[in-house]
């Protein structure tokens, strides 16, 4: 018993004295080793099991650069004077599904394939090979009560609770704020309208700190990652009923790029995007006032969280994280709303961090990106990161307590990073038979598109080549200039010297005739005209008119002295008689425009030149990138023989006229019509008889005579669309049978040529940000290049790429090639530094031949 009694207190004893032997240690060092005790701990964690709690705020389409952030004091308050602010944070894909993929996964959109908010969001392949490995996975294995709440995937059903998550309460689909469906560990849970119970924001609110509560009281000694992902400010922008009336003149939004529109040297969505309209200026200041007014519920929840966390004791020992996952646009470029876009206002976000050793009020101008996320919160909770992961932890920019080196105090520190990836839509569908990928071109300067144009053999002769139409001379000044080959045999094509060689033989100038007479001189011009069907249509003979209808390659009109003459390209010249025309002033500009004989980029336009000779034009100009030359062939400028757009787009202008044209032409048949019922007396001279009698037999029989009696003007318009309707349904069924998705009806498709295909949005760019750069580069699908210089030109609003060298464009275009194919943080993080900032002037790769001048 005596044994028993002393070995009891003993152990007590001993604890005793060890306690008071080192307390006066601990309290003596109090302060001075606070932060170096606790990055001890942080480093025992494992073995001390204390790790810390993690704690993401989600919010979504949060902008940084309208000024959202303005509405939200008390998260500033918790966040930014709390913790440390990352200036220079964004998104690698400014859209939902895609950078949330990223952020769940720590990969770049090419390696998680969820390349829109529809395809693959969280669709089953989604589900199989990328959904098993997010970080919520990794925690929980490593022990962490992981719990999520809010908005996950635009496309999820709630059909599952996606692996890693403990506790899952999600909304199925996208956002709202009222109206819709919970996944609550499985269970579907259905939300109505009354704020109280159903504002989506207060009940992620709720649910988290409950949650959060009760864990560290069941289990004081595990971690927690929890997961706030609020739907607030996307749309439909609710806000609670306490804040529908604040910030009635917000104007945060109205930036230098607001309204700033029409856009001529970016890609075509801001081509084609015009100044906004009051009501649209209107309705972005509603936008805008409504969205701050949604953050002012998630402004609460912060502060509510932070609260929580001082109560429950946890706030030393927790990381919280607060961020949107892209940006957002409110007018900018006359873009009414949306994201998307590569520019700084949808992809820079709000960032923040507060925890252990992360310093108080302070900013951080290092690189932050939403593909940082995961591999951050692993290391943070001491997890290994995964190789595959494309991010990388920022941690180490956070940590307040590493060792310094004092011989090293002055060095420059290495650059954490410099450039990354800004990637939106997906790679070109590629079929098996594929041919050259067309692009859009993006001209180069003027001098640039001489001096690769002089290179070529063509133009390094003197006007020595058959048909050659330019030669490249240097100036005194030294530079390559390209002049116009004055001879016949640079200016036509050897069907129109045959012609000019019987020249002035076959031209007959016409008799002066009195117009309120009869004049029979003509008869047998009129006649052989009409024996040979070449210039006159029957409905003309029977007016007595000689103007042509056909092709131009078959007969070419112009005006020489007040009177229309026909270059019959077979027969010669005939004279049409007097009549206006348009070949006048078309003669006056064509001269203004030839009087800098320099490349223009167009083919040689021939002109009239002396009041007796007589000078057809070598090709005939239709629109102003197509002409119809004199082998009776169509001929356009290369550009649109390689980019549908500028296909589309020309097409477009040709429809526009063709309507233009047509209701001219139905003013004019009603003009036509009004002058048959006045019609004078004709004078038949010698007019051959089976053209004016037996008006009665043509009038019985027009169905069977629509050559020369027109339909009804009923029968017409019917006519036109049976025609319009089978043309469009020869189309649909031509793009069914070559599985052409990309230009079905309801569908904005890019397609590269017949066998490759990409949305038109879809871009490539890459973001720089070091000592000595500050730019935006950016490739698009239809081969179109934007690059923007942010030091001097902050909002993107001029287009800078053809200030650039080529040197410069193919260091920038190898460095994009790379990231896009990057897998790994190694690949897609790679370290550049010194000299190699400097690569612009010093590349000296394989010269890029993508962009065509």
């Amino acid at each position: 018993m005596a044994g028993r009694g002393l070995s009891g207190p003993l152990p007590i004893f001993t604890l005793l004295l060890v306690l008071v032997g080192f307390l006066p240690v601990t309290q003596g060092s109090g302060h001075l080793s606070g932060y170096r005790l606790r990055s001890r701990l942080q480093r025992d964690r494992h073995f001390r099991n204390i790790r810390p709690n993690i704690i993401l705020i989600l919010t979504d389409d949060q902008d940084i650069e309208l000024g959202s952030m303005q509405a939200m004091n008390k998260t500033r308050q918790v966040m930014e004077k709390g913790g440390t602010h990352f200036s220079n944070a964004f998104s690698t894909t400014p859209m939902c599904c895609p950078s949330r993929s990223s952020i769940l996964t720590g990969k770049y959109v090419h390696n998680h394939h969820t390349y829109t908010n529809n395809e693959n969001c969280s669709s089953p392949s989604w589900q199989a090979h990328h959904e098993p490995h997010t970080f919520a996975v990794h925690l929980n294995n490593s022990g962490y009560r992981t719990a999520f709440f809010g908005k996950y995937l635009n496309e999820y059903n709630g059909s599952y609770v996606p692996p890693g998550w403990k506790e899952w309460v999600a909304l199925v689909k996208n956002s709202r704020f009222y109206n819709y469906t919970l996944c609550r560990n499985g269970v579907r849970e259905k939300h109505s309208g009354d704020y109280s119970k159903d504002y989506l924001t207060d009940i992620i609110t709720n649910d988290s700190v409950n949650y959060f509560r009760m864990s560290k009281k069941m289990y004081p000694h595990r971690p927690v990652m929890m997961v706030l992902s609020h739907v607030a400010p996307h749309g439909p922008e609710d806000s609670a009923p306490q804040y529908s009336t604040a910030f009635p003149n917000a104007s945060q939004h109205i930036t230098p790029s607001y309204n700033y529109a029409p856009n001529l040297d970016k890609h075509w969505i801001l081509r084609y995007t015009g100044a906004m309209k009051p009501v649209h200026m209107q309705f972005t200041n509603m936008l805008q006032r409504r969205r701050m007014q949604t953050l002012l519920s998630v402004d609460d929840s912060v502060e509510k969280l932070y609260n929580m966390l001082v109560e429950t004791g946890e706030l030393d020992n927790t990381y919280v994280i607060y961020t949107s996952d892209h940006g957002y646009h409110i007018g900018q470029f006359g873009l009414v709303k949306g994201k998307s876009m590569p520019y700084e206002f949808d992809i820079r976000v709000p960032f923040y961090v507060r925890g252990p050793n992360v310093e108080q009020g302070a900013i951080n101008p290092q690189i932050v990106l939403n593909v940082d996320l995961a591999p951050t919160m692993l290391d943070m909770a001491g997890v290994d990161i995964p190789a595959e992961m494309d991010g990388k932890s920022i941690l180490k920019l956070l940590d307040t307590d590493r060792p310094v080196n004092r011989f090293q105090v002055n060095k420059k520190s290495k650059p954490w990073r410099d450039s990354f990836l800004v990637e939106r839509g997906k790679l070109p569908h590629k079929r098996p038979d594929g041919k050259e990928m067309a692009q859009e071109q993006n001209f180069l300067p003027k001098y640039q598109r001489v001096k690769d144009l002089c290179q070529k053999t063509e133009y390094q002769t003197s006007c020595q080549q058959p048909g050659q139409k330019w030669q490249c001379v240097e100036d005194p000044t030294g530079k390559l200039r390209l002049y116009k080959c004055k001879g016949m045999a640079g200016l036509f094509a050897p069907r129109m010297q045959a012609l000019m060689a019987r020249g002035a033989s076959h031209l007959q100038m016409p008799p002066t005739s009195n117009s309120d007479g009869c004049n029979c001189d003509n008869v047998g011009f009129k006649t052989s005209f009409l024996k040979r069907k070449k210039l006159l249509t029957k409905k003309k003979m029977k007016s007595g008119k000689a103007a042509s209808r056909k092709r131009w390659a078959r007969s070419v009109s112009f005006e020489l002295e007040g009177d229309l003459y026909a270059v019959d390209l077979e027969e010669g010249y005939q004279p049409l008689g007097s009549k206006n025309s348009s070949w006048a002033l078309h003669q006056s500009k064509v001269e203004n425009e030839e009087d800098n004989e320099e490349f223009s980029g167009m083919g040689a336009t021939a002109i009239p030149t002396t009041s007796r000779t007589v000078t057809p034009p070598a090709s005939l100009k239709v629109t102003y990138r197509c002409s119809i030359l004199m082998n009776d062939t169509v001929q356009c400028d290369g550009g649109l023989y390689k980019s549908l757009q500028a296909w589309k787009d020309h097409k477009l202008h040709i429809e526009h006229e063709i309507e233009t044209l047509q209701t001219k032409i139905k003013n004019l048949r009603d003009v036509k019509g009004h002058l048959k019922k006045v019609r004078p007396e004709d004078c038949q001279c010698n007019t051959p008889s089976y053209l004016f009698k037996n008006k009665e037999a043509y009038r019985l029989n027009a169905g069977r005579m629509l050559s020369v009696k027109m339909p009804s003007k009923l029968k017409n318009q019917w006519l036109q669309k049976e025609q319009k309707r089978k043309k469009k349904l020869r189309k649909f069924l031509k793009r069914l049978q070559n599985n052409d998705t990309c230009s079905m009806p309801g569908l904005t498709c890019f397609v590269h040529d017949n066998h490759h295909c990409a949305n038109n949005n879809t871009y490539w760019c890459l973001r720089t940000i070091n000592d000595t750069h500050n730019f935006l580069f950016c490739e698009f699908a239809t081969g179109f290049l934007e690059y923007f210089d942010l030091n001097s030109d902050p909002y993107q609003l001029i287009n800078a790429v053809s200030s650039l060298d080529r040197n410069a464009l193919n260091a920038m275009h190898q460095q994009l090639m790379d990231l896009r194919a990057c897998k790994g943080h190694k690949q897609c993080n790679p370290e550049k530094g010194g000299k190699e900032r400097n690569y612009f002037s010093e590349y000296r790769g394989q010269i890029w031949e993508g962009w065509v001048g």
